[in-house]
């Protein structure tokens, strides 16, 4: 074997190494491993992963992450995944994507999202169609997105970048946790390249949609979350439809359960979300790994259907307080999909980029070799509010135009110039108090969300696996 030059190896990325003729990116850590599979199989470069929770009291890989891998090595051809003997350090060569058609049983430690928002980017870029059927848990709250989120909220994001016709995901069962017994059936077209992305205007929310489910609980449950919804959300706007799904018999599943997925679409296509599902209570036939990970993850248990639809309804109104075209949980699609665009400036508007989008970043110019522009965006959060704004500012106009009013406060401002209060002159207290407004994001009495202009030039990516036929 020829010697490896010592220079080249200086100058490599610190996350990157030489191992011989096929460079290998190292990382270390299990937080990522779901999107470095990913970009490993997209892009063909080979990735390790070493000290996967090395300090911990069970060290090494879960069962879910091994079936997730396992997954992979299904749906590609050629690829090889090297698992140490403590399960600590994945070294995985990616291979190409024939697509067809497949079954996989997920693991009732994790939900079908976690191993499905995966399949949404590899489908598009197999040789032939992708069908897959997923067996498991198809909601799960505070740790994947449920199949309804995925549905409705998920599948529209490849709308933006030309994937639509083909494009359809069936719940035929559905199995809440911790038992599960759902199944669901996911369905992409074959793509040879994806749109130019330009979203620049979130525009206003003209609709809110959702869809509240119930299995093996009365019927009455879905109707008590719809009405706790709409008592929130009728307040800002009328045009409101909340579908119930009331699932019986052999497909309701294992364990009884209840969710509310909400989607609040603009005029502008901008879409934000929000979900909640009812967490199961302790029992003996609840796995033991289940137990742990939903005591950890959920912050309110054994809830009534009216908690949960409203505490679904104002992480909704939190969502478009965010501001920005896409919300928290799909910033990723978004920004992955710009990269394999085509080779044209893409442009994204965002509200701020969570820590997860930020490490998707870094792994995206790894893989890639791509780097993004990230401008600050000052704009109001009226362009993008539910509400309508135009009340409060004809209160304004009223209170700026009295006259009387407004000499009655310079009068009073003149007369206190000079006064102190809490050891600082007034002047000093009107000036603290805008800065702090303008830390915390209220500007004018409006609160204004910290929005990015997120752009970048895509590679060019050609679905290579595509057949000419």
């Amino acid at each position: 074997m020829a010697p490896v030059n010592k220079a080249t190896a200086r100058t490599a990325p610190p996350r990157a190494t030489i191992n011989g003729t096929r460079r290998v990116l190292t990382y270390r850590g299990h937080q990522f491993l779901r999107q470095r599979v990913v970009l490993s199989v997209l892009s063909g470069k080979s990735v390790k992963i070493e000290g996967i929770r090395a300090d911990e009291v069970e060290i090494g890989l879960r069962d879910y992450e091994v079936s997730f891998l396992r997954l992979i090595e299904k749906l590609t051809n050629g690829t090889t995944i090297e698992i140490s003997y403590t399960g600590t350090t994945v070294l995985l060569h990616p291979g190409l994507l024939p697509g067809g058609t497949y079954t996989h049983t997920c693991p009732t430690s994790r939900g079908i999202g976690y191993f499905l928002e995966p399949l949404v980017v590899l489908g598009c870029f197999g040789k032939r169609a992708l069908e897959i059927t997923l067996d498991g848990i198809t909601g799960e709250e505070g740790r994947d997105l449920s199949v309804d989120m995925i549905r409705t909220v998920t599948l529209p994001h490849l709308h933006l970048f030309g994937i639509e016709d083909g494009l359809e995901l069936q719940i035929k069962k559905r199995g809440a946790a911790p038992l599960g017994g759902g199944r669901v059936v996911f369905r992409c077209p074959v793509v040879k390249s994806v749109k130019t992305l330009n979203f620049t205007s979130p525009g206003k929310i003209k609709r809110i949609r959702g869809i509240s489910w119930s299995t093996r609980v009365s019927p009455q449950f879905a109707n008590r979350m719809v009405d706790a919804a709409r008592g929130v959300l009728n307040r800002y706007i009328p045009d409101i439809y909340l579908y119930t799904d009331v699932y019986k018999g052999e497909d309701s599943g294992k364990s009884p359960g209840y969710g509310l997925t909400l989607l609040a679409l603009s005029n502008t296509a901008a879409l934000h979300s929000a979900e909640t599902i009812s967490v199961p209570a302790p029992s003996s036939n609840t796995p033991a790994s289940f137990e742990t990970s939903a005591s950890a993850t959920s912050t309110q248990r054994f809830q009534t259907p009216e908690e949960l639809a409203t505490h679904a309804a104002r992480l909704l109104l939190e969502s478009v307080a965010r501001g920005g075209c896409v919300d928290e949980s799909h910033q990723w699609l978004v920004l992955l999909m710009m990269v394999l665009g085509p080779e044209d400036v893409g442009r994204c508007r965002m509200g701020a980029l969570t820590p997860f989008s930020i490490q998707f970043l870094r792994d995206l110019y790894d893989f890639f070799s791509v780097r993004f522009k990230i401008a600050p965006l000052d704009s109001p959060l009226a362009s993008n509010a539910v509400a309508d704004s135009t009340a409060n500012d004809g209160e304004a106009t009223a209170s700026g135009a009295n006259g009387e009013e407004d000499g009655d406060s310079s009068s009073e401002g003149s007369e206190t110039e000079g006064q102190v209060v809490l050891g600082m002159q007034v002047n000093e207290v009107k000036r603290y108090k805008g800065e702090e407004e303008e830390r915390s994001g209220i500007r004018n009495g409006k609160y204004r969300p910290k929005e990015f202009m997120v752009s970048c030039v895509g590679m060019g990516y050609g679905n290579i696996n595509r057949s000419a036929a």
